[in-house]
């Protein structure tokens, strides 16, 4: 346990920080899901409108150093490629 008040402090803001970004990063799981949802349906249109709400979301959390921004420069590359590669 943390022993002096600054550490302690520290404590309760790394607890509430851990629940800020993890309910981010399920934020952006799930997006990335439902462009893949999309690509397997085959629905490019779809799929498109999708990608364009995953791509502000992924930036926002790399914009916050949750996720490295190659990272979200990588995530947002096989998207738009699975996309294009649709018949």
């Amino acid at each position: 346990m943390a022993n002096t008040a600054q550490a302690r402090k520290r404590a309760r803001q790394s607890v509430a920080l851990n629940k800020h970004n993890s309910s981010l990063r399920s934020m952006l799981r799930t997006s990335i899901k439902r462009v893949r949802e999309a690509i397997e349906a085959g629905d490019k249109a779809a799929a498109n409108l999708v990608l364009q709400k995953t791509t502000s979301i992924i930036d926002r959390v790399a914009d916050k150093n949750i996720i490295h921004k190659n990272k979200a420069a990588r995530h947002k590359s096989r998207l738009s490629a699975a996309i294009k590669s649709l018949a």
